[in-house]
């Protein structure tokens, strides 16, 4: 079964759990809050990474991918000239069926994907959260400013999002990771991407920023 979704399509990848401030400028995304905020509660819409096209201007999200997450707002601070701050948290996938461009902003037809485990999960959850903290002590040895640890979640699920979500990795990789089908399959791919960082971090002098270093994974 499928539903329609008012589209935020951003250069960048939003997981299950993470929190996403949005600083809404551009009128179509002013008009989307606008909506949203005639609607009950819990308020919605769907951020989709952009594969092709930028995220303003003419020619924007020209194309998107194939797997986006829903965020629900959590606060709103409307300004006098109709921009708004917002901050929201990423709750589930969801597959983009197709994109009615035709109204002021993007609607999105959308099919939400279930949350599987997969075979071997407990085992690879193992893994990944070993190298996991690895990759975070290779990450302060290198100066960066780490947020303090905390116990990583037992799901696997949880802890695959919160993963993909903290690792600094190239968009590409996050999407990569949004659209793995299962936990246990996500929680492998972890493990070749923490090694591949793990190693580079042994070489390189430096990190570049990332949302580990700032504390912008939400725990839920």
């Amino acid at each position: 079964m499928t539903a329609r979704l008012p589209l935020f399509p951003l250069g960048t990848v939003l997981f299950p759990g993470l929190v996403l401030p949005l600083h809404l400028f551009e009128e179509r995304y002013r008009l989307l809050m606008r909506d949203l905020l005639k609607t009950p509660e819990p308020r919605r819409f769907g951020v989709v990474a952009i594969e092709l096209g930028h995220e303003v201007g003419a020619g924007a999200a020209r194309r998107l991918a194939a797997v986006g997450c829903t965020a629900e707002l959590r606060t709103v601070r409307p300004h006098a000239d109709g921009r708004f701050d917002v901050v929201t948290v990423g709750t589930a996938r969801f597959r983009l069926k197709e994109v009615d461009r035709s109204g002021p902003y993007p609607v999105g037809e959308v099919e939400h994907l279930g949350e599987e485990v997969g075979a071997g999960a407990e085992a690879a959850a193992a893994g990944a959260a070993r190298l996991f903290r690895v990759y975070r002590e290779r990450l302060l040895s290198v100066g960066a400013e780490v947020e303090e640890p905390s116990e990583p979640p037992v799901d696997p699920v949880r802890l695959s999002y919160l993963i993909a979500a903290a690792a600094v990795l190239d968009p590409g990789e996050e999407q990569l990771l949004l659209e793995a089908e299962d936990a246990a399959s996500r929680l492998r791919l972890e493990q070749d991407l923490l090694e591949r960082e793990i190693r580079l971090l042994e070489v390189l002098p430096s990190v570049p920023a990332g949302r580990f270093l700032s504390g912008a994974v939400h725990p839920n």
